[in-house]
């Protein structure tokens, strides 16, 4: 079993707490859990209740939608806000394609997080506006393979 890393050192590359200082870093670490995914594994299931939210460290991931990959996701992407935010069943699977290592917290420290580290909100907004923009696009690109099928 490997030592776990400094909060400093883990999380200070993470562009979402880019921004963070040391005290906040070291809060950070304090809520989180570090865990280890083995590559085909299924870390969140669509249509399931979420309770946790997780960073990227290392390794990829798949964001799966109704059996189609919208995105893929690598060190410093995140997931699993959305079903935290609002009590809402998860919009999409998450599978590793890689071993992973997650930053992983529950809803009670996600809300800590987020009402201590006003940067970190800003951060995610952003984030999700992103995402939106991206869901999007694919959306658009939906309707036009639909539309371009014969009947």
């Amino acid at each position: 079993m490997t030592p776990r890393r400094d909060s400093a050192e883990r999380f200070r590359d993470l562009p979402m707490f880019a921004d963070c200082s040391d005290a906040e870093l070291a809060e950070i670490d304090r809520l989180t859990d570090e865990v280890h995914m083995e590559a085909g594994r299924v870390i969140m299931r669509q249509g399931d209740l979420g309770q946790e939210f997780a960073v990227i460290v290392s390794g990829t991931a798949q964001v799966v939608k109704d059996d189609v990959v919208v995105a893929e996701l690598g060190p410093g992407d995140y997931f699993g806000e959305v079903a935290l935010l609002e009590a809402i069943p998860r919009t999409a699977s998450v599978i590793a394609s890689s071993d992973l290592l997650l930053e992983v917290i529950d809803r009670r420290g996600f809300n800590t997080l987020l009402d201590d580290l006003p940067s970190l909100s800003r951060s995610m907004l952003k984030g999700m506006a992103h995402r939106l923009v991206e869901l999007e696009l694919v959306c658009q690109q939906l309707r036009q393979a639909a539309a371009e099928r014969p009947s």
